[in-house]
């Protein structure tokens, strides 16, 4: 089931991509997304979700956190734009590794979650070994909430990506 949920998908983005709705295009975009779908089956969905509606449900869950996500990129954006412009930059800029240990077991969630630090601006993903993640952040508020709480509770970005792949809580 999850691979006929990725070629939709990837068929779906090769149409809106190339812009082309003859023969050739379609039917190169339906051989080009089967082969994608096939040796990548189990890229998009983690192979713990087995019915048609937990598969759609990871996706609905992603899709909210991709607009939360947009949004902290927005926010990141207008922090790093004011740090930069700020006659005292300096001062404010602080730049640190911060270290914490994620609650995410899969691979496939901790992949999320160092991609969607490093996608916000001014932190960036620099190692993650076993179960412990470095980033780099420009200053303290840069860092916000991913080590998350002072009980060693995971951050909001982590919460969010646990609730998509491993039914965690938001």
């Amino acid at each position: 089931m999850a691979a006929v949920v990725t070629f939709c998908v990837m068929f779906a983005f090769w149409v809106v991509m190339s812009g082309k709705l003859d023969l050739f295009h379609l039917g190169m975009g339906v051989m080009a997304s089967a082969l994608v779908s096939w040796l990548s089956r189990d890229l998009l969905f983690s192979g713990h979700t087995k019915t048609l509606g937990g598969t759609l449900g990871e996706i609905g869950r992603f899709l909210r956190y991709a607009g939360w996500l947009f949004w902290q990129v927005v926010l990141a954006n207008v922090h790093i734009a004011g740090l930069s412009l700020s006659p005292r930059a300096m001062e404010r800029i602080d730049p640190r590794i911060i270290r914490f240990k994620t609650v995410l077991k899969t691979d496939f969630a901790r992949f999320v979650l160092a991609n969607s630090i490093t996608l916000t601006p001014g932190t960036v993903t620099v190692r993650i070994q076993d179960d412990t993640f470095y980033v780099h952040a420009i200053n303290p508020q840069a860092a916000g909430d991913l080590a998350g709480d002072a009980v060693g509770g995971p951050g909001e970005m982590e919460r969010w990506v646990a609730w998509i792949f491993e039914g965690g809580k938001r």
